[in-house]
């Protein structure tokens, strides 16, 4: 059996290919095929700019400074190790 994934032997659809797929729009819709146009055109209006919006939060979000988790205001006591005492003979 061969190494080549599948979807290597699919590729964008040719002039002659589209024509046959316009055909079978035209059988399937008919009259509503304007309709359905538009309805895909309006999806992909709002994926697109549904996508703008996070492009837009990420652009934002890289431009605030990060936050640190603690504060240099904090009144917390900085930990410290115990003292060595060298053991008395």
């Amino acid at each position: 059996m061969s190494s080549v994934p599948l979807i290597a032997f699919f590729s964008m659809p040719g002039p002659t290919e589209m024509i046959i797929i316009g055909i079978i729009a035209v059988l399937l819709f008919g009259r509503r095929l304007p309709e359905v146009g538009r309805s895909v055109g309006q999806g992909i209006k709002q994926f697109k700019s549904g996508l703008s919006g996070i492009e837009t939060d990420m652009e934002q979000a890289a431009r605030q400074p990060s936050r640190s988790s603690v504060s240099d205001d904090d009144d917390r006591e900085e930990a410290t190790a115990p003292k060595f005492e060298p053991p008395a003979q």
